[in-house]
């Protein structure tokens, strides 16, 4: 009885795997023209995007970078005028951006950020800087607090607060401290004073050994 239910049991498999394999059969030939003509345009769009890839995008990414270098090294010699917008002979970072867009990679955006920032242009920082995307951490945490400069400079100062604390949560090391005091000390000028002594107080318990925490004791006093 046992080997007949066994049996019983393959036969009604074998006979759902045929139903299933002619209904497959059956679709098939009513699509296959519908079928074809979708796997052509997926083929056609795949080779497409690969070529656009290949034969431009990277081209231009090389480019763009190729472009941006000379801007990058007055960049590094803290040359901000010569860095952001040239000299005629030489890109910008401004021009790069306005040209190629993020080609030349995200820290361009950071990089012209800081420049604007350090002309005084603040408002043109922000746009820049909002647009840098990169995911470490610290250097993340810096754009975000050049963005609390900028707000800073535009006497925005809740917003300046908030992008210093945002800054010091995105990149929880020694540099936190610095984000922390510049709130601090924003908040106290806004007459916060519970603000100001939550952020000294994280200084002192949570990085004691930064520049900040050796002296964060006469900014806590003050504020008591």
């Amino acid at each position: 009885m046992a080997k007949q239910n066994v049996n019983d049991k393959e036969a009604l498999r074998q006979e759902a795997l045929q139903e299933t394999v002619s209904k497959t059969d059956q679709f098939y030939n009513e699509n296959k023209k519908t079928i074809w003509t979708v796997a052509t345009i997926v083929l056609v769009l795949a080779l497409a995007v690969f070529a656009y890839i290949k034969l431009i995008y990277q081209p231009k990414c090389v480019e763009a970078t190729q472009q941006a270098y000379p801007a990058e090294q007055s960049f590094s010699n803290g040359e901000y005028e010569l860095a952001l917008k040239g000299d005629g002979n030489v890109l910008g970072l401004a021009d790069v951006i306005d040209q190629y867009g993020a080609k030349a990679g995200s820290a361009i955006f950071m990089e012209a950020g800081i420049c604007a920032l350090q002309l005084g242009e603040y408002e043109q920082a922000l746009q820049y800087l909002k647009k840098y995307n990169g995911k470490e951490p610290i250097t993340a945490a810096r754009a975000i607090a050049c963005e609390g400069d900028a707000y800073a400079g535009l006497e925005k100062y809740n917003e300046a607060v908030a992008a210093y604390l945002k800054a010091a949560a995105k990149a929880d090391n020694v540099f936190a401290a610095a984000y922390l005091l510049k709130a601090g000390i924003l908040s106290e000028e806004l007459g916060n004073k519970d603000k100001a002594l939550e952020c000294y107080k994280t200084i002192k318990d949570k990085y004691p050994q930064s520049i900040e925490g050796y002296d964060i004791d006469k900014y806590i006093t003050r504020v008591q």
